[in-house]
C-alpha cells in the first residue's frame, strides 16, 4: 500500500515538473534605455502579433473555452512563423461580476493561457479592460462614476496581477487598448466603432471639467499602475496609445509612468515618412514598441521599409487563427493581404 501511495506521489511531482518544463526555459524580461533584456543579460527584440480576435471575428474569450485546442494550435502556428510575443485582449466584462468581485473562472483560464504560451516560449501581451463589443460590457460598468469605474478597473488590474506575479511567460501588462481624455464632455464611455462592430477606443472620462487633460491621464496611469504593483512589482507596465497627442495621452508625460511606450501605426502609401515622423514623437528615453502594424493602407512592401527605417524596440501585427496555407487558398483580396502580412513577418523574423 504505502509503496503505490509513493509511487502516485512520485508520478504527480513528474507531472508537475514536466507541465512546468517551458515555464522554466524563460527569464523575466527587463527594460533599458533602448530595448529589452532577459534577466539573464540577452538582448530582447519584441516580435509577435495581435491575437485579438478569430477569422470570424469573434473575441478569445468567446472561444477559449469550448475550443481550446484552436487556441493552442494557433499558438503553435504563431510561434512557428517566428514570433516571441502574443498580445491578447482580455475583455472586462468577463473578468469582472460586478465592480469589486472578479471572476474567477476567467482568471482561471487566463492562467492557462500563460501555460500555453510558456510551453511554447511565447511572452504575452496582457491588455486589459476591452470593451470591444457593446454586447460584452455589463450595464452596471457604464452607469459608474468616473471615481467608481476607475476603482473597478483597478480590481480588474489587480486580479490579473495577482495571478501573474510569478509567471515569466507575461511581457507586460498594458493597461488599456487606445485610451483617450476627451476635451470638454462626452456622452459615451467608448470612442466610435470600427468596421461598425468593435469599439477599440475607450474614455477614461467623461467630463474634463476644469482639469488638464495630461494631469487626468497621468492620474489615471497611476491609479492602473499602482494596482498592479500591490501584487507585482516585476513584469512591465505599458499603455497602449493611438499615433496622436490628441488623445490627451503625450507621449514624454506617459513616459514617466510606464515602462516602455507602446504607440499602434498604420502607415499610408506615399506617406511613410509620416509615420515616421510619428517614430520620432513617441521616441522619448523608453524603448519603443509598434504595438500595432499591418498593411492597411499601404503595400507589403512599403510596410517592409517603414518597418526597417523605424529602428524601434519591437513590433507586433495580426494573426487570426489562419495559416499562410489556408491564405492560399483563397482567391479574395482581404486574404491575400493577409498572406502577404504573414510571408512579410515570418521573412524579417527570420532576419
Amino acid at each position: 500500500m504505502m509503496v503505490r501511495w509513493l509511487m502516485v506521489r512520485w508520478l504527480m511531482v513528474l507531472l508537475i515538473l514536466g507541465s512546468q518544463a517551458g515555464a522554466k526555459q524563460m527569464n523575466f524580461l527587463q527594460a533599458r534605455k533602448e530595448g529589452f533584456v532577459l534577466s539573464g543579460g540577452e538582448a530582447f527584440s519584441p516580435r509577435g502579433f495581435n491575437y485579438d480576435r478569430d477569422a470570424d471575428g469573434r473575441l478569445i474569450e468567446d472561444y477559449w473555452e469550448a475550443e481550446w485546442l484552436k487556441v493552442e494550435q494557433d499558438f503553435a502556428e504563431m510561434k512557428k512563423l517566428g514570433a516571441n510575443v502574443v498580445r491578447v485582449h482580455l475583455q472586462f466584462g468577463r473578468f469582472m461580476e460586478s465592480r469589486d468581485r472578479p471572476n474567477k473562472k476567467a482568471l482561471d483560464r487566463l492562467e492557462k493561457l500563460v501555460s500555453l504560451a510558456e510551453s511554447e516560449g511565447l511572452y504575452l501581451d496582457l491588455t486589459g479592460l476591452g470593451c470591444y463589443k457593446k454586447e460584452t460590457i455589463p450595464d452596471w460598468y457604464d452607469r459608474l462614476s468616473e471615481k467608481d469605474r476607475w476603482r473597478a478597473q483597478a480590481v480588474f488590474w489587480e486580479a490579473v496581477a495577482a495571478r501573474c506575479a510569478d509567471r515569466p511567460g507575461v511581457f507586460c501588462y498594458d493597461l488599456m487598448n487606445e485610451p483617450v481624455v476627451p476635451t470638454g464632455q462626452s456622452k459615451e464611455w467608448l470612442g466610435p466603432a470600427f468596421a461598425g462592430v468593435y469599439y477599440y477606443v475607450q474614455y477614461i472620462t467623461l467630463n474634463q471639467q476644469d482639469r488638464e487633460r495630461t494631469e487626468i491621464a497621468r492620474d489615471w496611469l497611476r491609479a492602473m499602475t499602482a494596482a498592479i504593483r500591490k501584487h507585482d512589482k516585476r513584469h512591465l507596465v505599458t499603455v497602449g496609445l493611438l499615433p496622436t497627442s490628441g488623445s490627451g495621452f503625450m507621449p514624454k508625460e506617459v513616459a514617466r509612468e510606464v515602462d516602455f511606450l507602446s504607440v499602434h501605426i498604420y502607415p499610408a502609401s506615399s506617406k511613410i515618412q509620416e509615420s515616421l515622423d510619428t517614430v520620432k514623437e513617441f521616441s522619448v528615453g523608453k524603448p519603443l514598441v509598434i504595438e500595432e502594424v499591418f498593411p492597411m493602407h499601404c503595400s507589403v512592401g512599403e510596410l517592409r521599409d517603414f518597418l526597417q527605417q523605424a529602428k524601434v524596440a519591437g513590433w507586433m501585427g495580426f494573426y487570426w487563427g489562419k495559416t499562410p496555407e489556408e491564405y492560399r487558398k483563397s482567391d479574395s483580396l482581404g486574404d491575400a493581404v493577409m498572406l502577404g502580412w504573414l510571408e512579410l513577418f515570418r521573412e524579417m523574423a527570420d532576419g
